[in-house]
Parts: C-alpha cells; sequence; structure tokens
C-alpha cells in the first residue's frame, strides 16, 4: 500500500490530480469523468486515500450532487422553455442601440442569471445572446463577450447556487441560505460595480465605436417572445422555497428536486418518455461523476505533504488581513489547479473559521478570472466563443484578468471585512 505520507505516494496522488486537470482543460468531447473515476480507484486501490475516508468524503458531498443535478435540470427547463430567447429580445430593446447601455444590461444580466441559475447558464445560454445583441444593433461585440465569462465567476459569490464551489463550501460556513446570501451580498455588488468600471475604462475604444446603419446586421427586427410564464412561476417559487427551506428543517437538494420535476412538469405530461429522456441527459450524470471523484482524487493531495504545506500559509486570525491573505491564496490555487480543486483543497484547512471559507470562495470565484484555466467555466466560455466565430485572444483576456482581478478581489475582500463586522 502507497501511503499519500510517503514521498513516493505524494508524488502519485499529485500527478494523478494533475493528470485529471489536464484531461479536463484539454478535452473536447469526452467526459473529464473519463480519467477522473479510474484515477479515484487507483488512488483507492493503492492506498493512497483510505475507503472509508472516501465513504465519508462522498457522504459529504452526496447532497451537493443532488442539488448541482436539481439545478442543471432547472437551467435546461429555462433554455427549453424560452427563458433566456425572452432575456435576449430584451437585452436587444432596452439597449436602444447604445453600446455603452448595452454593457450595462449585459452586466446586470450576467449577475442575475449567475445568481440564481449558476455561473454554467450564464456562458453556455446568456453568452450567444449577448454576442448576437451586439451583432443586431452594429456594437462591437468584445464587450459584452468578455463580460459574459468575467461576470460568470466574480458574480457567482451571492448565493449557495450559484457556484458548484459554493455548494461544496456552504455547510463549513455554519449560515443558512438567507444568512449566506445577505453576508456575500456586499463583497457580490462591489466585485460587479469594480469590473463594470474596468470594462469602461479597458473596453473604452470598442464602447465608442458606432458603426454606420448599413453595417448593422439583419433586415428585420423579429418578433419578442412571449415570456414562458409557467417557467418563471416555478423559478420565483424554487427561490422562496431555499429562504423557507431551512427554518422549516427542509434539505435543500429536496427543495431543488421538486422544483426541477416541477418546472419539467409539462414537458413529461405531453411526451413522457422523451421528457424523462431529457430530464435524465440534463441531470449530466457523466459530469456528476467527475464531481465525486474529484472528491476522492484530492483526499491523498490534501492529506499530503501538498495540503501541510498549503496548511502552514493559512492564518490563525479572522482580521482582514487573515481575510485578504486567504482570499489570495485561493485565487493562486484556483488558477494553478483550477478553482473546483482548489476549493475542495482549501475548505477543510479553514473549516474551523466560516468566515475563512467565505474569503476562500471569494478567491476561487474571482480569481479564474486571470487565466482561462482558472474554472471550467472559463474554459467553456472559450468554447462558446470560439463557436461564435468569436476565438478570444489569450494575451487579451491576460491583460483584462490582471487589470481587473487584484481591484476586484481586494474590494469585494473589504466588503466581506465590513460585512461580517456588521453581522
Amino acid at each position: 500500500m502507497i501511503s499519500a505520507d510517503s514521498t513516493f505516494g505524494a508524488v502519485l496522488s499529485t500527478i494523478l490530480l494533475i493528470a485529471v486537470i489536464a484531461f479536463t482543460m484539454t478535452a473536447r468531447r469526452l467526459s473529464p469523468a473519463v480519467v477522473a473515476v479510474p484515477a479515484a480507484v487507483l488512488v483507492l486501490t493503492l492506498g493512497s486515500a483510505r475507503w472509508p475516508d472516501a465513504r465519508d468524503e462522498l457522504a459529504f458531498m452526496a447532497p451537493t450532487i443532488g442539488f448541482l443535478a436539481a439545478m442543471l435540470v432547472v437551467a435546461d427547463v429555462c433554455a427549453r422553455t424560452g427563458v433566456f430567447a425572452w432575456v435576449g429580445s430584451l437585452m436587444s430593446r432596452w439597449s436602444r442601440d447604445s453600446p455603452n447601455r448595452l454593457l450595462r444590461i449585459v452586466f446586470a444580466a450576467a449577475a442575475i442569471v449567475t445568481a440564481i441559475l449558476s455561473l454554467d447558464a450564464t456562458v453556455v445560454l446568456l453568452t450567444p445572446l449577448a454576442v448576437d445583441t451586439a451583432r443586431r444593433i452594429g456594437a462591437r461585440v468584445a464587450p459584452v463577450g468578455y463580460a459574459s465569462a468575467h461576470l460568470a465567476n466574480s458574480a457567482s459569490t451571492l448565493m449557495p447556487v450559484s457556484n458548484l464551489t459554493n455548494l461544496i463550501a456552504f455547510s463549513a460556513t455554519g449560515l443558512t441560505f438567507l444568512g449566506f446570501t445577505a453576508t456575500m451580498a456586499a463583497p457580490w455588488v462591489v466585485a460587479i460595480l469594480v469590473e463594470y468600471f474596468i470594462f469602461r475604462v479597458f473596453f473604452a475604444r470598442d464602447l465608442g465605436v458606432r458603426p454606420a446603419p448599413a453595417e448593422v446586421a439583419g433586415d428585420s427586427e423579429p418578433d419578442d417572445p412571449r415570456p414562458p410564464r409557467w417557467t418563471l412561476t416555478c423559478l420565483a417559487l424554487l427561490l422562496i422555497g431555499f429562504l423557507v427551506a431551512e427554518p422549516l428543517d427542509i434539505p435543500l437538494v429536496g427543495v431543488a428536486t421538486v422544483g426541477a420535476v416541477l418546472m419539467a412538469v409539462p414537458s413529461l405530461v405531453s411526451t413522457p418518455r422523451a421528457g424523462t429522456v431529457r430530464l435524465i441527459r440534463a441531470a449530466n450524470i457523466p459530469f456528476l461523476a467527475f464531481v465525486a471523484a474529484l472528491g476522492v482524487v484530492i483526499l491523498p493531495v490534501r492529506d499530503g505533504p501538498l495540503g501541510d504545506a498549503v496548511a502552514t500559509l493559512i492564518p490563525s486570525g479572522t482580521g482582514f488581513f487573515a481575510l485578504l491573505a486567504v482570499a489570495a491564496l485561493a485565487a493562486v490555487l484556483a488558477n494553478l489547479l483550477n478553482n473546483l480543486p482548489a476549493t475542495l483543497l482549501l475548505v477543510p484547512l479553514v473549516a474551523h473559521q466560516p468566515t475563512l471559507v467565505l474569503a476562500v470562495l471569494l478567491g476561487v470565484n474571482i480569481g479564474p478570472n486571470l487565466a482561462y484555466f482558472g474554472s471550467l467555466a472559463t474554459l467553456l466560455w472559450r468554447d462558446v466563443m470560439h463557436r461564435q466565430a468569436l476565438p478570444p485572444p489569450s494575451r487579451r483576456y491576460l491583460q483584462l484578468g490582471l487589470l481587473s482581478v487584484p481591484p476586484t478581489l481586494l474590494a469585494a475582500v473589504v466588503a466581506l471585512w465590513i460585512s461580517v463586522q456588521l453581522n
């Protein structure tokens, strides 16, 4: 058996983690579970991770994985029933052919969609709408395209449902759903405002370009789609359910599951078999398996020398500089390891101080705006932009990240520190 404390065990477990991350970043057609699941089996078989520890980790993650599955279904139903098409029509109408006004609308829409439906919905569903709207009014695409990527990360700090990283860390914060949201509201608002100011400066030239009428794409405006009332009503009830669930001692995963099924009822009634198949596909079981396997693969890394080294960097207090240090450490690890492994590594190390858990979330959510590989959502966004025939230059993305991440993270930590002092 190969212990995670041994030199060989530490090297092997780190190599396996890097292999999983590398495959996740480069694979296009295959699920990352193809590598993550065998890697998890290998570390258990070799003894780098103990079976009881793996059972405990999976039991801890089970509600999070179930919740994630339900929210994936919710996002899929929203897309199929026309929620995003309706949002796109509103963006086009409210922009009134103004690039600056469109940027403000995309910021608001991306922040709300990310907070309620998670960052993946913003990347996959809102990005094409923002790009199409910019083309339709004749505006430069880059500002709204990059906005959807940045807001998918930095606006994912508001609710436990906004990001998988939040879901993983939620129980360690010791907060209720409403308490978490209230505490993170100030950092969320501040991060969005700082990002918006930086975007106005960075993309000033793009936003100032007004093409001639002949350059505007499209011969006629499409009819505005009707709002999908059933889906929007269910979505509102789902959010209310999240707020009242914990006082009533109802698990969030139960509320999310009921909400997902309720939203899918029209499809299940009209076409039972096809509707059920769509429901299962939307839950994305391979991705759920990847998340579970990654939780096992990270165990020997967390319990080995790397985890010990990271633990020595974590301050003991919960003052402002301690929060800033932990958030910065989380941002660095997110860009080195990807934010999901970074969360799985850091949260157990700071779980004794719930305030530090919140600082970790600021780091792993805002930090990935620095580079493509910081989060799965950013990698997915790059693919979406390629499909839109708008491959984003790596240099420009890095320049924007270097300009935006430090001040945004600093401002969000200041807001978190003030929020914690007031609560």
